[in-house]
């Protein structure tokens, strides 16, 4: 399912794409190619990576490869999947009435709204916004609670 988007596995590679990538968002999707809601969400992201194709760049991360760890711990990525955003190389946050802003966690469930999300930010971060409302209805928002070690 997502032979057709790029996979990253080192640290140089997730750093030069988000170096590289310019007046679009980057969409990456942090995750496992064993893992069901990964490949699950990696089948919407690839059915939609060409609808979005003018205005964003998508891309997957193996969180198993340990050259990305250091991403992996630094936008604690503990729920698998998790999609974090950028344009031109700054970090977007997306508001989603959850208690992270930093990523969107679990999958989309209809590739709409994965358009509709990529679509706000790209036009949120063309504003100059840092962080924007999600505009997807609060009930196909994937809920789940953080848990915090060592609190």
């Amino acid at each position: 399912m997502n032979y057709l988007l790029p996979t990253l596995r080192k640290k140089e590679e997730i750093d030069r794409i988000i170096r590289d990538t310019i007046d679009k968002v980057l969409v990456l999707r942090f995750g496992r190619c064993s893992d069901n809601d990964s490949l699950l969400l990696d089948d919407i992201l690839q059915k939609s990576a060409r609808d979005v194709s003018k205005f964003a760049t998508v891309a997957l991360v193996d969180v198993d490869s340990e050259e990305v760890e250091v991403y992996v711990k630094y936008f604690d990525i503990t729920l698998i999947p998790s999609t974090v955003f950028f344009f031109n190389a700054c970090h977007m946050k997306l508001d989603s009435g959850t208690a992270d802003h930093t990523k969107w966690v679990g999958k989309f469930h209809e590739k709409q709204d994965f358009i509709d999300v990529v679509e706000v930010i790209f036009r949120g971060a063309m504003k100059g916004q840092m962080i924007v409302h999600c505009p997807i209805p609060p009930e196909r928002i994937p809920k789940y609670q953080l848990l915090y070690k060592d609190v």
